[in-house]
């Protein structure tokens, strides 16, 4: 019945700035753009932006909470994507380590509501 995610949509609280960090430091591809609904194209799933969100204050805590999702990319080089975002002055709440019993090397940072967002590399070869 259903075989593939079309779209992950992620509650902003501010379109513009979110926009910005997603399309100008994370490279996504901008496919439309809206005060209230933004679309980015990753391949075959559409990140979704929706305004409107209420500001959370900054809890300090990026453990997982239930009900709650994050948002991942493979990339080949997890060392140099570190370097070039890190450069761009996104913040990462763990610098690239190596998850022996995943098999990747995973470094994540934070979109501007507190979003995890993870790159991760395979060490499989």
């Amino acid at each position: 019945m259903f075989n593939k995610v079309d779209y992950v949509m992620v509650t902003v609280s501010d379109m513009g700035r979110s926009v910005e960090f997603y399309r100008d430091k994370l490279g996504v591809p901008l496919k439309f753009e809206s005060p209230d609904w933004t679309e980015f194209q990753t391949g075959e799933t559409t990140l979704a932006l929706h305004g409107g969100g209420k500001p959370q204050p900054p809890s300090g805590d990026f453990g997982p909470k239930a009900g709650t999702c994050s948002i991942g990319f493979n990339v080949p080089n997890l060392d140099q994507t570190f370097e070039e975002l890190k450069a761009k002055g996104v913040r990462f709440v763990m610098p690239p380590k190596l998850q022996e019993a995943e098999g990747i090397k995973l470094a994540v940072c934070i979109d501007p509501d507190g979003l995890a967002v993870s790159f991760a590399e395979s060490t499989r070869k």
